[in-house]
């Protein structure tokens, strides 16, 4: 049984961009094929709430090869999403000119297949949040249904 949301996403509008690409990359170094989060969708600073989107596109540079009959998108990367929206997060709230590096992942599920078209609706739930490291719940939805879960444990770089 998939555990319960971390946050209801009916209470937002999920068309609605409060951060954009370049105010991503101004807090995340990824740039090119690196890039996994496409935009901010929901900021909740008190409530420790990051919500972001990645559309999963057929060009990208892992559809070729994983796997070349059925192009799934691959679990590590679908981790890293989670991870640059969680660098986000941290980069926002210490106005950190650092990128968030990952220190642990534990708790990892995957529970959907993500192919390209998909549309990833990612939220994160910072869970301790001091300047030398960060600690986030993470779920990963396609069309509603929960298609990863992680807890993402990352440190300054």
């Amino acid at each position: 049984m998939p555990p319960k949301l971390l946050f209801d996403l009916d209470e937002i509008n999920l068309d609605e961009t409060v951060y954009g690409p370049e105010q991503i990359r101004a807090r995340n170094s990824q740039r090119f094929e690196m890039e996994f989060l496409d935009r901010i969708i929901h900021y909740d600073v008190e409530g420790q709430i990051i919500v972001g989107e990645r559309v999963v596109r057929a060009d990208e540079f892992w559809v070729r090869g994983h796997f070349p009959e059925r192009a799934v998108f691959p679990g590590v990367l679908q981790l890293e999403s989670a991870g640059q929206l969680c660098s986000f997060f941290y980069a926002e709230i210490f106005d950190a000119k650092k990128v968030l590096g990952f220190a642990a992942c534990s708790d990892v599920k995957f529970r959907g297949t993500i192919v390209p078209g998909d549309r990833i609706v990612i939220i994160s739930k910072a869970i301790d949040m001091r300047p030398r490291i960060a600690k986030f719940h993470t779920q990963g939805l396609v069309n509603g249904e929960l298609a990863f879960q992680a807890t993402i444990v990352g440190m300054p770089l």
